[in-house]
């Protein structure tokens, strides 16, 4: 929503209580992980290797001083499954109580920890079993899941089964782009529904952990648009039930929020002229109002735990990061229950195909020496999660 100077300032304020923050993921900035199908995939050339990546592991309280000074006051992090259980039913008690210390310098420092328990890459054994094509994928997935809330439930209230299931299956199993290569559209299908599965087991089992926990997925959703030929507008149709409804729909009764990751605006027939990201990707700041105005249905509180742009000279991710907002708070001011944001991302990181070419942190890791630069759009985010507002 425009702001104008004749409107009392209230009209431009988020909720009391909204969430500002940033989000990480453990093997694109933690650095030093090799056990698992990705960094299995980096020795073999077939992807780019993470290595030290942004040292993560090692500097986390550095990083969350970084955070705490830019106002934020929640943190999304994820936890690497194969540091948990680097063989199949033998979990590290010292990685627990590594990602013990992590989320409680969150919490000393006033930032929600909001923990992702799977962030797409897989343990090289559970990979080398079929990964989530193999039948009892769900009891695996479920029961590391039961294990790391039954050792660090009390540490934090929200948690993150899976990140973006679409886009992994995607560039899994439909592209073949990402471990483990292949193209297939029935396996495609098929993992889809093993991570549904995956979700509702580890959801329930969760829950007999600790009954108080808030529990969702980060799902990516994209805004489909057409021009007026029956067709485009038939496909806009069903890319909007496959890609945006369906998953949510079978797991709607195991869910406490919706996370909502949001990059894309995907056009059927004419194209649009659009400012591009470094990564090629459409600017269209009205997709995200488009996309949570679609989610109300569900009657969930709805964090954005992802939103952000490559934009290695920062030129853009200022008025990428208030344009956004602005149909976000639209969005919230009709009615939509959306309580926090998470800019993508805190740190310059390992982009997954792309390696370390795709510059999207608020912090610009220096090469080799991997030092922390605060980039100045981050001050514009800043200035925005102290006022509770885009004023």
């Amino acid at each position: 929503m425009e702001s104008h100077p004749s409107q009392s300032n209230s009209s431009s304020n988020f909720p009391k209580g909204f969430l500002w923050g940033s989000a990480t993921a453990s093997y694109q900035v933690e650095g030093g992980i090799e056990n698992n199908d990705w960094a299995k995939a980096g020795r073999e050339g077939k992807v780019p290797p993470a290595g030290i990546s942004s040292d993560h592991y090692n500097r986390y309280e550095k990083d969350f001083d970084i955070a705490q000074s830019l106002s934020q006051n929640t943190h999304r992090l994820s936890i690497e499954w194969a540091r948990i259980e680097p063989h199949e039913g033998q979990f590290d008690e010292k990685e627990i109580e590594h990602y013990r210390r992590v989320i409680q310098s969150l919490k000393r420092r006033g930032l929600e920890p909001f923990v992702t328990l799977w962030h797409f890459t897989l343990p090289i054994w559970f990979a080398d079993k079929g990964g989530f094509e193999n039948e009892e994928s769900p009891k695996i997935f479920a029961r590391y899941c039961k294990y790391v809330v039954s050792k660090l439930g009390d540490e934090a209230e929200f948690w993150m089964t899976i990140n973006e299931p679409l886009i992994w299956a995607s560039g899994s199993y439909f592209r073949g782009k990402w471990p483990p290569f292949k193209k297939n559209i029935f396996k495609f299908i098929r993992v889809q529904s093993s991570l549904v599965e995956s979700h509702t087991l580890a959801f329930k089992s969760m829950k007999e952990i600790n009954s108080n926990l808030k529990i969702g997925i980060a799902k990516n959703n994209m805004y489909f648009g057409a021009d007026n030929k029956v067709w485009n507008i038939i496909a806009k149709n069903f890319m909007n039930w496959f890609w945006n409804e369906r998953f949510l729909d079978k797991i709607s009764g195991h869910q406490d929020f919706i996370g909502l990751n949001h990059y894309f605006y995907v056009k059927f027939g004419d194209k649009d002229k659009l400012p591009k990201t470094d990564m090629n990707w459409d600017i269209f700041p009205e997709a995200i109002y488009k996309c949570l105005v679609q989610l109300k249905k569900y009657n969930k509180p709805i964090y954005i735990t992802e939103n952000g742009i490559a934009d290695e000279k920062d030129v853009m991710r200022g008025d990428f990061i208030k344009d956004y907002l602005k149909f976000v708070k639209k969005a919230i001011d009709e009615g939509v229950d959306v309580k926090g944001y998470f800019h993508w991302s805190l740190l310059d990181n390992f982009e997954w195909s792309f390696g370390f070419d795709k510059k999207f942190g608020l912090v610009e890791i220096v090469p080799k020496t991997l030092e922390r630069k605060i980039r100045s759009s981050a001050y514009i985010y800043k200035k925005i999660a102290e006022n509770n507002s885009i004023v």
